[in-house]
């Protein structure tokens, strides 16, 4: 029998759906079987791969499906969400309460083939990887962000992303808002002008970059540890790890380079998805970032990246940045257009898109878009502003993020926010990193995969993986 984590060619083949060697290096996978011609009313047949504080806050969205398997390294975390499903969520709840629960999401790929899509919320050193391996199994795949842990898993999952007949969707809610949609059409409809520079930011901080601890605390009972690192290197535990996100407010393994790349990647997930859409980006070709400490074994307690783009069709270079930290916001040029008038004070988070007819300012999600216009004396929202008004209405509007994932899996029109997107805007994050790993601006070799001249850079660029869980 085939150890887990050896994938044949011919077993990769069968399994997106080719038979013939002859395929492409990256063929279509093909969707596990039709829903039948009343889809959109069926239920969907689900699992739930973590079950964690972040799959807690997304279930209700999912709860009116049939959730019908769990897996979760964690058994206490499995026992808790099956309690509070029972208690909360009434007859889905109930359900949910009774599916069969796994400890291996392999085991329960292989023995649940009923299952129809899966909902992932595990840590970011996991997306790639349970995104792979479910599309593998002919599963639809609803990701929370961030997509990647590295260059090279952003652009694997890109790749797949844009092959799949699956429906895929990663979890930047705010790309499913008519204001994040309204901000794109109004954005390449010309109404800001050429943009020159763009600001994401939010003012959450870590402690300054340290080291990891080597002392271990005790491993809680029902924990797996090993498994919970996965593809990463195994660290000595430490309770701090697995807090709970809503009880520290942020991430707490995202603060360790090994697990997770801090704020870039967990809150500019959301902030520099509106850019990408609306500008067109693709990829930088040049990254730097400036650091408030010497960089150790976790993210920095401040930060500023920059990417720089060159021209594409329709629109000029542009420079895009992110700032992270206690004072974080945009330059105090740009503060002084948005603040008086409209807001007594910077918002605590950000998208600034600096056009040279106008601003616009929306949340570090992308939504609640305003736009102040030259010589105007404040801003205005992006459906009400009259000069607005004549911007055509080119993007669809949807009846919400989850919902629009679970209508493509009946069969109903392509998600908006698919992984072949959500590698591509993965991918200049991840360069950012790699940047801040090296301590040096980086031209990036987008084709290659390659940061120029700084072969140092390769095993940033493609993390080691560990593949005893894989």
């Amino acid at each position: 029998m085939q150890h887990h984590g050896q994938t044949t060619r011919r077993t990769f083949l069968k399994g997106l759906g080719v038979a013939g060697a002859g395929a492409l290096a990256l063929p279509t996978i093909l969707r596990s079987g039709a829903l039948g011609a009343n889809a959109a009313g069926k239920k969907l047949n689900i699992a739930m791969l973590a079950c964690g504080g972040r799959m807690a806050q997304i279930l209700p969205s999912f709860i009116n499906e049939n959730i019908v398997a769990v897996c979760d390294v964690d058994t206490r975390q499995i026992a808790a969400m099956k309690k509070m499903a029972s208690e909360k969520h009434g007859e889905g709840g109930a359900t949910l309460a009774k599916a069969t629960a796994y400890d291996d999401y392999r085991k329960l790929l292989e023995a649940e083939k009923s299952v129809e899509a899966v909902v992932i919320a595990a840590g970011q050193r996991w997306h790639v990887q349970l995104s792979k391996a479910a599309l593998l199994a002919g599963k639809h795949v609803f990701c929370e962000k961030p997509m990647a842990h590295s260059v090279a898993e952003a652009r694997e999952i890109r790749d797949m992303g844009r092959q799949t007949k699956l429906a895929t969707q990663i979890g930047t809610q705010g790309g499913s808002s008519d204001t994040f949609r309204r901000s794109m059409e109004v954005i390449q409809a010309g109404k800001l002008g050429a943009i020159a520079e763009v600001h994401c930011w939010i003012n959450r901080t870590f402690p300054p970059s340290t080291t990891v601890d080597m002392n271990a605390d005790p491993i809680p009972e029902g924990l797996n540890w090993d498994f919970w690192c996965g593809p990463c290197q195994v660290l000595p535990f430490k309770k701090y790890y697995i807090a709970d996100v809503l009880k520290v407010g942020c991430l707490a393994w995202g603060r360790w380079l090994e697990f997770g790349d801090g704020h870039l990647a967990d809150m500019g997930a959301h902030a520099l998805n509106l850019p990408s859409r609306a500008l067109k980006l693709g990829a930088p070709t040049r990254a730097s970032v400036q650091v408030s400490e010497p960089v150790k074994d976790s993210y920095p307690s401040a930060n500023t990246f920059r990417w720089d783009y060159p021209a594409r069709e329709g629109f000029g270079p542009v420079s895009v940045y992110w700032h992270d930290g206690p004072k974080a916001g945009p330059p105090e040029a740009l503060v002084n257009e948005i603040v008086p008038g409209t807001y007594n004070k910077v918002p605590g988070s950000g998208v600034l898109f600096a056009g040279e007819k106008g601003l616009l300012l929306s949340d570090a999600w992308g939504v609640g878009g305003v736009v102040k216009l030259k010589g105007e004396a404040k801003c205005r929202g992006v459906n009400d502003h009259e000069a607005l008004k004549s911007v055509p209405v080119t993007l669809p509007r949807t009846k919400g993020h989850v919902q629009e994932w679970l209508d493509a899996c009946k069969g109903g029109p392509a998600t908006f926010q698919n992984f072949g997107l959500a590698g591509a805007i993965a991918e200049p994050a991840m360069v950012g990193i790699v940047a801040m790993r090296l301590g040096k601006p980086i031209e990036w070799d987008s084709d290659a995969l390659k940061a120029k001249g700084e072969p140092q850079a390769d095993a940033l660029i493609h993390r080691e993986l560990r593949k005893k869980w894989l």
